[in-house]
């Protein structure tokens, strides 16, 4: 895929799983521009873009839950790059609390920054999309479908983010701008995936239950976002895929309810 000359904006993108979208977009030529909370990993990502073979490389430092300073940040890049061809937004915050326990402030929390934070973006980056064109993605979470225990929070935080992602590809639709969800399965080398796997044994275990055999890498994240920023996908819009291996067609079976015994225990002790 060749994605020489166009702008591609990608929010959260300096670790993990963006870092990695950010990097293959980088490495088909696109010109990129990412943001999070810290200004040394951003500076660290454009170095890394740049080798990687981006056109050119930029990234401002903010925090998603600041609507004003995200449309700055937004607006220097649309200063530097000109229109947005591809935004990537996927600013998220997570932690393990049942709902009993949990303050309202920390539920708060990350309703503030997966799902406010997610309107900040498309309002702020909305004047600069390429009309018509431009393909939004919004990095989502089986959240937003599966209930998890001791996950409150994220399930009603990413499921309004899909219903953000359904409702824009409908009112923005008219004027050329497709949006749609990405839904990570596990994946490896990530946070999660060691807050998930944290010895070779639970890394195994965990890969037994994926159908496809194998963990997820953040290629094949990046793969998708890919496709769907492409012509190959100019009829696509409004959809959630999941990039699992199959994974949540089982549910959140076991994995809904290890974190809620795990919380349970802990409160025991």
């Amino acid at each position: 895929m060749d994605f020489s000359g166009q702008t591609v904006i990608v929010i959260g993108g300096t670790s993990g799983i963006n870092r990695g979208i950010a990097e293959a977009f980088a490495a088909s030529g696109a010109k990129l521009a990412v943001a999070s909370r810290s200004q040394e990993k951003v500076d660290d990502t454009v170095a890394a873009l740049k080798a990687a073979g981006a056109a050119d490389a930029i990234g401002v430092a903010f925090d998603v839950r600041d609507p004003d300073a995200v449309a700055e940040g937004l607006k220097q890049f649309h200063d530097a790059f000109g229109d947005f061809d591809v935004l990537v937004s996927g600013a998220a915050g997570n932690f393990p609390a049942l709902a009993a326990e949990m303050s309202i402030n920390a539920f708060k929390t990350v309703i503030d920054i997966d799902l406010m934070g997610t309107i900040h973006v498309m309002k702020g980056a909305y004047p600069f999309l390429k009309r018509p064109g431009a393909s939004i993605i919004n990095i989502s979470a089986p959240q937003s479908y599966l209930p998890y225990e001791g996950q409150a929070h994220v399930c009603a935080a990413k499921a309004g983010v899909d219903q953000i992602t359904r409702t824009l590809s409908m009112e923005w639709g008219v004027e050329g701008i497709r949006v749609n969800s990405v839904v990570p399965g596990f994946i490896e080398g990530t946070e999660g995936a060691k807050r998930l796997a944290p010895t070779p044994d639970a890394g195994e275990a965990l890969r037994r239950d994926v159908p496809l055999g194998r963990w997820g890498q953040p290629q094949d994240v990046a793969n998708a976002c890919l496709f769907l920023s492409s012509d190959m996908a100019s009829y696509i819009s409004g959809t959630v895929l999941a990039v699992d291996g199959a994974l949540y067609q089982r549910g959140s079976g076991k994995f809904g309810q290890m974190m809620g015994d795990m919380l349970r225990s802990m409160k025991k002790g």
